[in-house]
C-alpha cells in the first residue's frame, strides 16, 4: 500500500486529504500516477486536470513527473505555491 497525500486545492477537488492504495504495478512513474489517478472519477480528473502544475513528493522528496516512483511509501500531491 502506497499512502496518497494530497495539499490544498488538489485536497478540496479530490475530497479526502489522504488515502492508502495498492498501485498497479504498471505504474513506474509520477507522471504514470497522475496519469491513473486522473481516470479513478471525476473529482480526480478535475484535480488533475492539469498534471503539469502538480507538484509531487516522494517520501517528503520533490520528484520530477519524469522520475520513478521507485519503493515510496508516501506520495504527496500539491498544487504550485506562492511566496508571501
Amino acid at each position: 500500500m502506497t499512502k496518497l497525500v494530497y495539499f490544498a486545492w488538489v485536497r478540496e477537488r479530490i475530497g479526502t486529504a489522504e488515502e492508502e492504495i495498492a498501485l498497479p504495478d504498471d505504474i513506474e512513474k509520477v507522471s504514470d500516477l497522475l496519469t491513473f489517478l486522473q481516470a479513478r472519477g471525476d473529482n480526480y480528473a478535475v484535480a488533475l486536470c492539469e498534471p503539469d502544475v502538480i507538484r509531487v513528493a516522494l517520501d517528503k522528496v520533490h520528484a520530477e513527473h519524469d522520475e520513478k516512483l521507485g519503493a515510496a511509501r508516501e506520495i504527496a500531491l500539491f498544487p504550485p505555491m506562492t511566496g508571501g
